[in-house]
């Protein structure tokens, strides 16, 4: 058990286990001057197999000892962030939905919401800058247009037609024609060679489908410009998650950070919304009464208070959902979005009453059906994969042990990753 002034946090950390596996490895006798009766000890660990089953029972020793109450705590962190998460994601749709069912300029609205967000983003970064004295990333002008320009153009058309379709759809057709962005991820996934072509993939393209025919069959509150509007969105959706994969993947560009990203890609989204919103919405919000025709300073007031909520909310909603990535993994966060579609669903139908027969209740569990299965085959695969890369870099370790007789001890780096943190999450 480590010490009271030891971190349970780095106590439990898989490298450390590593390490400590390692040092005992380390400690068999190699070379030319060790006894007879430890060459042959020690003969019987050259095979590969005996040594990956001798460092799981070490594994399983160390973690059982390991009081419990470092699962409940990482539990309980867990469902914090998914908590966290929860509120401002659904906060937002809810209020996208009152902001504009009754027409209150949501391109123009978009459009604040990004300016607000870059400026924040740019505060952010001199913050980070004063208290840490170091730069933060600024890309090169070619790098900004070659890489960040299309990711951008892309999520702000997403996020602008998603919030103009909330002035003629209910949040539940909004909810489920939206979920359809999983199907235009894995098209643009295989597009890009991101992601293998599976048969599983068919399936859950037609679960999903499915589900949604069944969900507007006959609804009472469908609207076809919005539902048009939506699944334009959903489609943008997919092409957006996938490019910014792309521009996060390249480790050269340096936008891990999610203050950095909205710094770099707001400038895009604005520059493409403007001329849609400017077309579309520049007498509207010149004329009415909320806006630069108002009688009262409190109307304004107020108009620009919800507006600046709005920012406020979205901003929030890209922080938790970088904070449940990077303290989970994805796999926990496709779980987690597949029940905040279903309390989306349920408060849509308490909350603004929201009608559903029983041909649009099925269609409901068929396409979060479908989405289950693509979690659950995705997770699969990926365990599949990492244990491919686990076995490689083992053999490469035997070899190093091996090495000129003696125990390699140079760097970290060259010890056996056995232990993942993305894998067993």
């Amino acid at each position: 058990m480590p010490s009271r002034k030891t971190n349970w946090r780095q106590f439990y950390d898989r490298k450390n286990v590593q390490s400590i596996l390692m040092s005992r490895l380390r400690n068999f006798p190699i070379g030319r001057n060790a006894k007879k009766s430890d060459r042959v000890e020690l003969g019987h660990h050259h095979d590969l197999k005996d040594l990956k089953n001798a460092i799981k029972k070490q594994e399983e020793r160390v973690k059982s000892s390991v009081c419990s109450i470092v699962f409940c705590a990482t539990a309980v962190k867990t469902l914090a962030l998914v908590v966290f998460y929860y509120v401002f994601s659904i906060g937002l749709t809810f209020y996208n939905q009152h902001m504009f069912q009754h027409g209150h300029l949501a391109l123009s609205t978009t459009m604040c919401h990004l300016v607000f967000k870059f400026v924040l983003a740019a505060f952010i970064r001199h913050l980070l800058e004063w208290k840490t004295s170091e730069p933060r990333v600024t890309l090169t002008w070619v790098v900004y247009i070659k890489r960040v320009a299309l990711a951008g153009c892309v999520s702000s058309l997403d996020i602008g037609l998603s919030n103009w379709s909330f002035e003629m759809i209910t949040v539940s057709l909004y909810t489920m024609s939206k979920s359809t962005a999983v199907i235009f991820i894995l098209f643009f996934s295989l597009f890009f060679k991101l992601e293998k072509f599976r048969w599983s993939l068919v399936l859950v393209v037609v679960f999903i489908f499915l589900g949604l025919f069944l969900f507007t069959y006959h609804s009472t509150q469908f609207n076809l410009q919005g539902f048009i509007l939506v699944m334009s969105a959903s489609m943008l959706s997919g092409l957006r998650w996938t490019l910014a994969q792309i521009v996060l993947q390249k480790h050269e560009i340096g936008l891990h950070n999610p203050v950095d990203m909205m710094y770099h890609i707001q400038p895009w989204m604005m520059l493409s919304l403007l001329p849609l919103s400017a077309g579309i919405e520049l007498q509207a919000i010149s004329t009415t009464d909320q806006y630069f025709r108002f009688s009262q300073w409190s109307v304004l007031f107020t108009t620009v208070g919800y507006v600046l909520l709005g920012a406020m909310l979205g901003f929030m909603l890209e922080f938790s959902e970088f904070l449940l990535l990077s303290h989970t993994s994805s796999l926990t966060m496709s779980i987690a979005g597949i029940f905040k579609e279903i309390c989306i669903l349920g408060l849509a139908i308490l909350i603004n009453h929201d009608k559903i027969n029983w041909i649009n209740g099925l269609g409901l569990v068929v396409c979060l059906a479908g989405i289950t299965v693509h979690v659950i085959s995705k997770a699969v695969v990926t365990k599949e994969e990492t244990s491919g890369r686990v076995v490689d870099v083992s053999v490469e370790s035997l070899k190093m042990l091996k090495r000129n007789g003696a125990a390699h001890e140079e760097s970290d780096s060259d010890e056996v990753d056995l232990f993942r943190i993305d894998r067993d999450r």
